[in-house]
């Protein structure tokens, strides 16, 4: 075990299941290198302390009300917690810098759209680096969404026009993000982006040799230090931070199967499609022919928990198909069984799809109107 070096680590994630999971694999690899590990986090949608034994969790009042508290609109969810989390933030990081019992903070690491926490590591002299839990493409790209927009690139309707500041992307790359505030998606990214410049690093769950030129451009228009230290599921240990329990009988239906005859349905953990788009992908995958896997979380199909599964495919998953409501998606991808992935082309799923299906030669999906490319 790393010999402890006496100083400690403080992270503060986004309550979103594709952000936790990155900054709690973070947190593994550098307890490894002999940190000690706290996770401030909010009341809504708290992790699970129980897995992660060595450390310390301390939750802050976020104030949401019983509407406020709704993945329906993550933008209106990460606005309202930068606003509420302002003073729990600066109390529990007060508190926590004057216990003579614990060890000195080294650094806060938190959540790129936490942009108010810059403010608050400031007050109290606490360095603050940033995690950003998309890829750097990605995130040069919703960077420049305030400008592209003042621009009048939103405007345009040929979609094949070239984005001079983001070559080699066009008009119909531009990202798109679902919220019924469009303006406070764009003080979020601006914010966002100006904290970050103002921080002492930003962190990547990528890597030079996957995206280089990417990364040269981000170090050229952010001016901090830069460290792509992914990916981070290959370093951190095993450990947990779902908020939904992964189904394992899906592993011992794999491994009924024939190598590479599956196909694999995820659409990640906070994506939703309507009733339409959710029948189209049933009857693709009985008329398929394949075996597949099929991910139905809850809360998938908007404005329903009611099952709409046809008989078709009741029928059809008795005899060739496997449907859970979570599953351990790295053991997943890494299984022989498994020769190709549906994907709603999260970076966390996109990741995992390059590391774990390598040695299957696995095949990606990706379908455009839940995933931008």
């Amino acid at each position: 075990m790393q010999q402890k070096i006496g100083k400690r680590l403080v992270f503060f994630p986004s309550p979103l299941q594709g952000h936790l999971t990155p900054m709690f694999q973070l947190a593994n690899m550098l307890q490894s290198k002999g940190f000690s590990i706290s996770i401030i986090h909010t009341q809504f949608n708290a992790p699970n302390s129980a897995n992660h034994s060595d450390f310390t969790f301390h939750a802050i009042p976020d104030g949401l009300s019983e509407n406020e508290a709704s993945l329906a609109d993550v933008i209106a969810l990460t606005a309202t917690l930068n606003v509420k989390c302002v003073e729990p933030l600066r109390e529990c990081l007060s508190q926590m810098s004057s216990d003579a019992s614990e060890e000195p903070i080294a650094c806060l690491i938190t959540d790129a759209v936490w942009h108010f926490s810059q403010a608050v590591a400031d007050s109290l002299n606490i360095p603050r680096i940033v995690l950003r839990t998309s890829n750097v493409s990605a995130f040069l790209a919703l960077s420049a969404l305030p400008s592209l927009k003042e621009k009048g690139y939103l405007s345009i309707q040929d979609m094949e026009a070239p984005l001079p500041e983001l070559p080699p992307l066009k008009v119909k790359d531009i990202p798109r993000i679902s919220t019924r505030d469009p303006d406070t998606l764009y003080y979020l990214l601006s914010r966002m982006s100006q904290e970050i410049k103002t921080s002492r690093g930003l962190i990547f769950n990528s890597f030079e040799e996957l995206e280089d030129c990417a990364l040269a451009i981000a170090r050229q228009e952010f001016r901090v230090p830069i460290f792509p230290l992914g990916p981070f599921h290959k370093s951190a240990p095993a450990s947990s931070s779902s908020l939904l329990t992964p189904d394992q009988s899906c592993i011992s239906w794999l491994n009924t199967q024939a190598p590479r005859s599956v196909l694999y349905v995820s659409f990640g953990s906070i994506a939703a499609i309507d009733q339409t788009q959710f029948l189209e992908v049933a009857w693709g995958l009985v008329n398929s022919k394949q075996p597949f896997l099929w991910v139905v979380r809850p809360g998938l199909v908007r404005g329903s928990e009611a099952d709409l599964y046809p008989n078709e495919i009741v029928e059809t998953v008795t005899s060739r198909g496997h449907i859970v409501k979570w599953a351990p998606q790295q053991e997943v991808l890494a299984h022989p069984a498994v020769g190709g992935f549906w994907t709603h082309n999260g970076w966390n799923s996109t990741l995992e799809s390059v590391c774990e299906g390598g040695a299957n030669d696995l095949h990606a999906f990706l379908w455009r109107p839940i995933g931008q490319r």
